[in-house]
Parts: structure tokens; C-alpha cells; sequence
């Protein structure tokens, strides 16, 4: 079983410089390429210069995380891809126990690592935490962060499980799986991507693991910081996209509908704490989302999973509730 690792890069000259030596080191038997994004600093040339070891892949333009890996992934052939953040910090051995779970389960498709703040390297990240899952209303939690709420890694998820969604900072996958679901949606651009390729994963029956004897650091927002309005955008368009690409049909319209109103109601709260760009961001994610809609509505296949939903309402759970930490959380 061959590895390959795929860092993801647009101008990250500096975050290849610190961190490729450090995947070099600890990533032994594994092949290295950086899929450049159409960068116009000087990262390929330094790559060229600096580390003839590691592959490089020259996309033609810049299309996003999700256009970018589905058209460098073309010209990788090894069986399993690791996809990873040009701002991620490997660990010694950290590939030995992902390859060990795939070799042991065929039928696991996707592995995330543990994911911690590369900051403040006693907290879990933000990005991914220790695997992804999301509610009734395609509202996205991980084990060990709710919305900004990180808790300290203190080994309570250290356990390999299965879970919905694992993180585009750090994700693993069967490259024939991949191929065979047609990668990412590159009509995300970024953000949300990630869920909705394991949402059509496992409704072809695979499963999503996380493997917490595995870890890795994350710096997070090397590209979009958390507070970019257009990362709002992204976030808010594209889980409405996932749902309504994914949701089982009966699901649809009751789902969706109180999702945007919840939105709206997050669009309110954005108002009342004067982020009026936020508040915009929202209401153009709508928008968009009415303008895409039909066709978004023809990307949906006949498998579609009823049980996608770890709790019924975060929103409620975590605002009203007072649920911070995903060991409390209730369906």
C-alpha cells in the first residue's frame, strides 16, 4: 500500500519552509508533492531549490482547496492520498497508525488524525479537532470544539472511532475511493468541502474514522482567518449546498427551511454585535445559494443516509442550553 502526500499550497513560501522538514522527517516510505495553486510568490522555485525530494504539481490557476486537489490528484496514483494544510505540523509516527487502520478495514475509507491548535498545543483546533460531525440542520461540531468553544486535549478522545466528517486540514483517503466519488465539488471553492465528500462517501457505505494515535498540529487561518466575512460566506453558502445535496428527500424542504431560519437569526445576532459584514455575508450566502439551486439539485444521487445526525439542534444545545463541550451534548 503506497502513501502519498499532498500539501496544498498558494504563497505559502514561508509555512512550506518550516514545515515540509518536518513532514520530510517523519513521513518515511511515504511520497511528498506540493500541488502548487497558481502561487505568485516564489514558493515552487524555492521548493526546486530547496527539497529535490518532494514532487510538484503546477495547477494553471487558482480554483480553491476543492479545484485545486481534484485537478493535481489527477497525476497522483498512490492508494492512499493524505491531503494536508501547508500549515500543518506532522508528528513522529504519525502515519503509521491511519495506514494500519486502512490495511485492517477495507471498508474504511476516510481517516482523520487528532488535530491540535500548533499555538497552543494543549487545546484541540478548531479545523477538525478529534472528527467532525454535524446536526439535523448541517451545522458543523467537532469532539473537542463547538463553535469557538476548544476544549484542552487532555486524551478523552483519544479513542479511534467513527465519525461524519473529517477535516481538510489533515485528511486521508483511498485514492480509488476518491476518484471513484469524483473528489470535491469544486463549485465550493473552499469550506464545507470536506463534508460533503464524506456525506457521499459514506452514503455508498464506507465509513470515516478518527485515529487519535495519530497527531498532528494546526496553525489555522493561514488562508482565511476565522473572522473573514468571506469565510462567512463560504461556511454558511456551502452547508446549505451540502444539504441540499445530500439530505434524503423527505428531509428536504423541512430541513432547509428552518436552516435559513436559523440563519437569519444568526444574521440578527451579527447586527446586534455590529458585524454588519458578517450580516451581509449571510444574506449574499442566500442568495447564492437560491441562485445555484437547481443546480445544485441535479448533483443528487439515489443514496442518501437518514441517520446523518449526531444531535438535533447545536444551536439550541449550545446557546441556550449551555452545552460546551461534546462529551454533554445530547441527541
Amino acid at each position: 500500500m503506497t502513501t502519498a502526500i499532498v500539501i496544498l499550497n498558494w504563497n505559502g513560501k514561508g509555512l512550506l519552509e518550516k514545515y515540509i522538514p518536518i513532514v520530510l522527517k517523519y513521513s518515511k516510505g511515504a511520497t511528498v508533492y506540493v500541488a502548487d495553486n497558481a502561487s505568485t510568490d516564489d514558493s515552487v522555485s524555492f521548493i526546486k531549490e530547496n527539497f529535490e525530494e518532494v514532487k510538484i504539481i503546477q495547477n494553471a490557476e487558482n480554483t480553491g482547496y476543492a479545484g485545486g486537489y481534484n485537478e493535481s490528484l489527477q497525476f497522483v496514483e498512490e492508494d492512499i492520498l493524505a491531503l494536508v494544510n501547508s500549515d500543518i505540523e506532522v508528528t513522529e509516527n504519525w502515519l503509521a497508525p491511519i495506514l494500519k487502520t486502512f490495511e485492517k478495514e477495507e471498508n474504511t475509507a476516510i481517516i482523520q488524525p487528532k488535530i491540535l491548535d500548533e499555538k497552543k498545543k494543549t487545546h484541540f483546533e478548531y479545523a477538525g479537532a478529534a472528527g467532525g460531525y454535524v446536526d439535523k440542520y448541517g451545522y458543523a461540531f467537532c469532539r473537542g470544539r463547538i463553535f469557538n468553544t476548544l476544549e484542552k486535549d487532555e486524551n478523552q478522545y483519544d479513542n479511534e472511532t467513527s465519525i461524519f466528517w473529517a477535516s481538510g486540514a489533515c485528511l486521508f483517503i483511498r485514492n480509488s475511493v476518491f476518484k471513484s466519488v469524483n473528489g470535491f465539488d469544486m463549485d465550493f471553492f473552499a469550506h464545507y468541502e470536506e463534508i460533503d465528500l464524506c456525506w457521499r462517501v459514506k452514503s455508498l457505505g464506507y465509513d470515516v474514522k478518527f485515529v487519535g494515535k495519530s497527531t498532528v498540529y494546526h496553525v489555522g487561518g493561514a488562508t482565511l482567518e476565522n473572522t473573514s466575512p468571506f469565510k462567512t460566506y463560504l461556511n454558511f453558502r456551502n452547508s446549505l449546498f451540502t444539504l441540499l445535496k445530500n439530505l434524503p428527500k423527505g428531509k428536504l424542504f423541512p430541513v432547509i427551511f428552518t436552516r435559513m431560519v436559523l440563519d437569519g437569526i444568526a444574521g440578527v445576532r451579527f447586527l446586534t454585535q455590529f458585524q454588519f459584514s458578517h450580516f451581509f455575508s449571510i444574506l449574499k450566502a442566500h442568495f447564492s445559494f437560491y441562485k445555484n439551486l437547481g443546480k445544485m439539485y441535479k448533483k443528487r444521487t439515489d443514496n442518501q443516509i437518514s441517520d446523518y445526525y449526531e444531535v438535533n439542534n447545536i444551536v439550541s444545545q449550545y446557546f441556550i442550553k449551555g452545552k460546551k463541550f461534546f462529551s454533554v451534548l445530547k441527541k
